[in-house]
């Protein structure tokens, strides 16, 4: 291994491995870098190879301490949120486990999981480890379509899931050749929907509620039978913004590795979380990222609050829990972000005028170097601290992941959140936290930080792009390497060999920057890329996350295509700006109505020319058209996965005519222009 410090003397990272030139139809390659924190060797948690050793471990150490909770009914309201300590998780764990056994599953026999968070998803889950089976989350918000493909590709001989979701279970099983794979039968909890029950039994599908099945587990407990660390823990299937899910396979080796690389992270930054610490999870625990997060929490002994459900209903979660951790991806960031913004812009002149000195005096002193927390008290005492106390009043540190969040937006939540917050990156198959920006630096904005201690970065040449490590910056794919990776696609090994390459290395995708410091920038996405009719590259993400600042815009798909020459987008307008324009400009009608205007269309795409212009667009860059539509891009309408990346294969099926349309309304007013000036 060659540990000599590498050439561009970056302090955050550490050269283990030189740079290669292109050689024999090989693409150019840069060294490999680990943090420089942690240079030798990856960490790892003493005693702990797999998620059943970490989470029995947790059960002895902090038995009595609260570990998973949800709020109850009161009347009409949610209540206060109540929760079962570890000891009384760790005897429902046993007892599904022995279920499960009893039931005729073995170990590695996969079991799906459907439904929203709960403690019954984690037990569930967790009684699957006892036993070396693999858990096979589902979305909850995904189609029919896609819960049977995964049914049927993973092999699920059972699904424990929510009673809400028992009418999906009850289409997909009317296939005969879906119910073979499910032969072990249905583990439902909560309410359960008569019809949706006895069109499954009807079927011939064993049907048991949750009570059941542990009442049938605590009757003789079965002894665990523990996995190895290279065991599968799970078969996660991505979401996908085109085509079938994949099956991602994560042995348990992975998500330990990742444990042990957050807390060599924390310490380094002089952080400790332990008992007292509390997550509210609502983004899907059925993605890597809610679940590492879970997973460290259970680890360290603090405890998980499960949401209600409704996207709603969240901000009164986050005030019952009080979290001290809050994760999220960047479309609630936005929300956040739009919705103070929102505020602000409706005050009185004074309260805009205290805003904005409190918000700028703390901004130039944490530019300055200051930490957050002593940036500016007299700003946190005037402002910031009512946001704050929005997140509950206890939160500790924020993260966000899962796609980029636009740097306007990041450098505004470090000022107003009053606690560190941080951008990460990673992906279902580098187990989600691959690097981290450090908390209280001002120059890892708009940066994923450096990797952690479980990572090896490289950079390998995009030539087509243009992008080479050797360059400076250097930029190119980012490539990683370590103990956190999955081991393959599931049942698509050729898939995997185009992932993951011979020296172990996967292949993300996306494109990387390493800056001065040795930060990763994501700037681009080797798949996200449209070339226009001039020959020039465009990387749509880049755009949207420009034009999602402007306060015009709440949602904005970006599209390009060869034979075009400019790009086109459809847009959620942003509510309140658009109705509060309207009024000013004498356009009437509902939000539906207005989003039709020609007016309300030029407006918008004044507003978004203004930002694009403002963050240095260039003009192949700028749209040069859009649609409005009142209808949000979701999950529910296909139009976004379960981690909130648009879909963009499903956005062109349901917009093509809209975008054609555009196109030709372009070359029209080009046409008539050529006429004007002939």
């Amino acid at each position: 291994m060659n540990t000599k410090s590498n050439r561009n003397h970056y302090p955050l990272l550490a050269e283990v491995e030189p740079a290669r030139p292109a050689q024999d139809g090989r693409p150019e390659v840069g060294p490999v870098y680990r943090p420089a924190f942690h240079r030798e060797g990856f960490p790892k948690l003493e005693g702990i190879e797999t998620c059943f050793d970490l989470f029995e471990k947790s059960c002895k150490l902090y038995g009595d301490c609260p570990c998973l909770g949800e709020r109850t009914a009161e009347g009409t309201q949610a209540g206060p949120y109540h929760f079962i300590t570890f000891q009384e998780v760790w005897e429902a764990v046993a007892a599904a486990g022995s279920a499960y056994v009893k039931l005729g599953l073995k170990p590695k026999d996969r079991i799906g999981v459907l439904g929203a968070n709960s403690k019954q998803w984690m037990i569930a889950m967790q009684g699957m480890n006892r036993m070396s089976m693999v858990c096979v989350p589902l979305y909850e918000t995904l189609g029919d379509t896609a819960v049977e493909f995964i049914i049927k590709h993973g092999g699920t001989r059972m699904v424990v899931s929510s009673a809400a979701k028992l009418k999906v279970l009850a289409k997909a099983l009317s296939s005969a050749s879906v119910r073979q794979v499910v032969d072990v039968g249905i583990v439902y909890w909560g309410a359960a929907p008569a019809d949706a029950v006895q069109s499954l039994t009807d079927n011939g599908v064993r049907v048991m509620s949750w009570e059941e099945l542990l009442s049938m587990g605590r009757q003789a407990e079965v002894v665990p039978v523990r996995p190895g660390p290279e065991d599968l823990c799970t078969i996660m299937y991505t979401s996908g913004t085109t085509g079938d899910p994949k099956g991602v396979m994560i042995p348990h080796r992975a998500v330990v590795s990742t444990i042990a690389a957050i807390k060599a992270f924390l310490n380094h930054c002089n952080e400790t979380m332990g008992p007292s610490d509390s997550y509210l999870s609502y983004l899907p625990l059925a993605h890597i990222f809610d679940r590492v997060v879970e997973e460290l929490m259970l680890h360290v002994g603090g405890c998980v609050g499960y949401w209600q459900g409704d996207i709603r209903k969240l901000m009164d979660d986050v005030g019952a829990l009080k979290p001290t951790l809050f994760a999220g991806v960047p479309r609630v960031f936005e929300r956040v972000y739009n919705g103070i913004r929102d505020k602000v812009a409706s005050g009185s002149f004074l309260s805009r005028l205290i805003f904005n000195w409190a918000y700028y005096r703390k901004e130039y002193y944490m530019k300055a170097g200051y930490k957050e927390c002593i940036a500016s008290p007299i700003s946190d005492l005037l402002v910031m601290n009512t946001i704050k106390q929005r997140l509950g009043g206890r939160v500790r540190v924020l993260v966000s992941g899962s796609a980029p969040l636009s740097q306007q937006i990041e450098s505004f939540m470090r000022v107003v959140c009053c606690a560190p917050f941080v951008q990460g990156y990673g992906l279902t198959e580098t187990c989600a936290a691959s690097f981290i920006a450090t908390p209280d630096n001002p120059r890892h904005v708009g940066t994923v930080g450096s990797p952690m201690p479980c990572t090896e970065l490289r950079l390998e040449a995009v030539p087509e792009l243009g992008y080479f490590p050797s360059n400076q910056p250097p930029r190119g794919e980012v490539c990683v390497r370590g103990p956190a990776l999955f081991s393959g696609y599931y049942e698509n090994e050729q898939l995997t060999k185009e992932a993951l390459d011979a020296e172990g290395f996967f292949h993300t995708g996306d494109v990387g920057e390493i800056a001065a410091d040795g930060t990763l920038k994501i700037i681009d996405r080797k798949k996200n890329i449209f070339k226009l009719s001039q020959g020039e590259y465009i990387a749509v993400e880049k755009v949207e996350n420009v034009y999602k600042t402007c306060p015009m815009v709440e949602q904005v798909w970006v599209y390009g295509d060869s034979t075009q020459s400019c790009l086109v987008g459809v847009v959620v307008p942003a509510e309140k700006p658009l109705m509060s324009w309207a009024a000013d400009n004498g356009v009437a009608g509902d939000y539906a109505a207005v989003c039709g205007s020609p007016a309300a269309i030029a407006a918008v795409l004044a507003a978004m020319t203004a930002t694009g212009k403002a963050e240095k667009l260039n003009s192949l860059e700028q749209v040069k058209a859009v649609k409005l539509v009142p209808e949000q891009f979701t999950v529910e309408n296909d139009l976004m996965t379960p981690s909130y990346k648009l879909k963009r294969a499903p956005l062109l099926k349901r917009y093509r005519t809209a975008v054609d349309d555009m196109y030709k309304q372009l070359t029209a007013e080009a046409a008539n222009k050529g006429g004007a000036a002939s």
